[in-house]
């Protein structure tokens, strides 16, 4: 049932360091569930009761939450080898807190967390290993958070778009980037308005700072972006901003 994916399970942070054999045992234990979802279709809202981990095996989804104001903010894209849903499966309070939406055509794998860090009844020989690759991910997703809390406490909009662009230069190593995420996607992960996004972006472009077309960003001077975002003494993280020593 499940070897069509193994590919996507040898790039999941969940199941590293289980070999496609052992695979069969642990699933034989956690039982997952498979679910299909249509583009736009909404694979958790939040509220509704607490479905179990996901991760997703083919497509894309979009996790979002919509702030006090009602405007909704991007907290991830997942892609293949994705989790989502990490963090509510241990809070206690049995709900989802974000919102889940397919991006395209997307299969879904929902795993019981009671599951994965509970004792296992057939004694897998990499259910101890499951459990050291959730509390990665734990800290991990900690990580990621404080990442999304650097961007909210940068002030300028301008900022914003350096420190983004700059990061993704810093993953790929090249000044041309594929943007994870269209306009208006990434207008919510910046919790920006779409038209002030795209007026900066327009600005930054006549000033010779960056190019664009379509969903691609050509940096040309990545030490005008550095120097926007205050950055001259720093190292660009992944996930956090480290002075240079």
């Amino acid at each position: 049932m499940f070897t069509k994916w193994v590919k996507v399970f040898s790039q999941c942070a969940l199941f590293k360091g289980i070999s496609p054999e052992n695979l069969g045992l642990v699933f034989g234990c956690l039982q997952p569930k498979l679910q299909n979802y249509k583009k736009n279709e909404y694979v958790t809202i939040t509220g509704d009761d607490f479905t179990g981990i996901g991760i997703v095996l083919a497509g894309e989804v979009v996790v979002s939450k919509e702030n006090t104001a009602g405007n909704r903010i991007i907290m991830a894209v997942n892609s293949p080898g994705e989790l989502f849903g990490e963090i509510a499966a241990f809070s206690g309070e049995g709900v989802w807190p974000v919102t889940v939406e397919a991006r395209e055509a997307c299969t879904v794998m929902f795993l019981q967390a009671g599951k994965i860090v509970g004792s296992c009844e057939r004694s897998c020989v990499s259910h101890q290993q499951l459990i050291v690759n959730m509390l990665h991910i734990f800290s991990d997703k900690a990580r990621l958070l404080h990442r999304k809390v650097e961007y909210l406490a940068i002030k300028s909009l301008r900022g914003k778009i350096s420190v983004f662009l700059l990061e993704h230069y810093q993953k790929t190593g090249q000044n041309t980037l594929v943007m994870p995420l269209n306009r208006n996607e990434l207008a919510d992960f910046l919790n920006v308005a779409r038209p002030a996004l795209s007026r900066e972006l327009s600005r930054l472009r006549n000033e010779g700072v960056i190019d664009f077309q379509r969903d691609a960003i050509k940096i040309k001077s990545v030490d005008t972006l550095k120097s926007i975002a205050g950055l001259e003494d720093y190292s660009v993280g992944l996930f956090v901003l480290e002075k240079r020593k």
